[in-house]
């Protein structure tokens, strides 16, 4: 489940690149998909929970994006990012 959380993970977060996502969501989402995109290629457990971490931290700032479909991304990434930052 790792691996395909993972890539879900960053599939979710640049699903958000293409939407109408207001300004700081779009900043925060940025900064939680590049985090994403790295945690692709990591196998440490323990490192692949810290950077899940991040990734939650980022998430959590986001109240909405001002768009429905960014907002049911962001909602799957938050879980799956909490998943894999306490595996």
């Amino acid at each position: 489940m790792p691996d395909d959380a993972k890539a879900e993970l960053y599939q979710c977060l640049s699903a958000t690149a293409k939407r109408p996502v207001d300004r700081t969501p779009s900043r925060l989402l940025g900064e939680a998909q590049a985090v994403a995109d790295d945690l692709r290629a990591i196998d440490d457990t323990a490192v692949v929970t810290d950077r899940a971490g991040v990734v939650v931290e980022l998430l959590s700032k986001i109240d909405g994006t001002g768009d429905p479909k960014a907002d049911a991304a962001v909602a799957r990434a938050r879980k799956l990012a909490e998943t894999l930052a306490t595996e």
